[in-house]
């Protein structure tokens, strides 16, 4: 590979890093043709970013922006894929769905400015709720008092309506 189309990818990878809120680093290797186009598809489905890149070029787009990734330095061993997504825990779940072919493999993820390492950060990761979620749940919260005061209201309305015909009745 010539060193202008080396850069110009590693300038394309650095562009993904700061374009995208979050990444993940795994690993695709043992997928074949069918399984790959699968993920990719479903990949597409989600709005994330499946990336396929040479681990000296990542290296080097890390290094050629201001923020410090060295913690993820360890993970570029062996084949290594970035999923891209602005929604933290979507790359997480779609990999948990995947977790008895342990393909894609997790190596380590940057996720809402932190670094998350190894397989046993999987699980807290799928447990992130993402902004969506977090937001239909504050609505929730807030809908229910006002739920509660309408319902008083409505049941309020009808007993003092039932005192007043009893009362009616009553002096007939």
């Amino acid at each position: 590979m010539k060193k202008e189309d080396k850069s110009k990818i590693i300038e394309q990878i650095a562009v993904n890093l700061q374009s995208y809120e979050n990444f993940y680093l795994t690993d695709i290797a043992t997928l074949n043709a069918a399984k790959t186009s699968t993920l990719r598809r479903e990949c597409s489905n989600q709005d994330i970013k499946l990336l396929v890149v040479k681990n000296t070029l990542l290296h080097k787009a890390f290094e050629s922006l201001e923020k410090n990734y060295e913690e993820l330095y360890p993970a570029l061993k062996g084949n290594t894929a970035i999923m891209f997504s602005n929604v933290a825990n979507a790359p997480a779940k779609l990999i948990d769905k995947y977790k008895a072919d342990k393909i894609p493999a997790f190596k380590a993820a940057y996720v809402q400015e932190s670094f998350f390492i190894g397989e046993p950060a999987l699980k807290d990761l799928v447990n992130i709720k993402s902004k969506t979620e977090l937001i239909g749940e504050v609505i929730m919260l807030l809908q229910s008092p006002a739920k509660n005061v309408i319902s008083a209201l409505q049941s309020g309305g009808s007993i003092l309506h039932g005192v007043l015909k009893t009362l009616s009745e009553k002096e007939n």
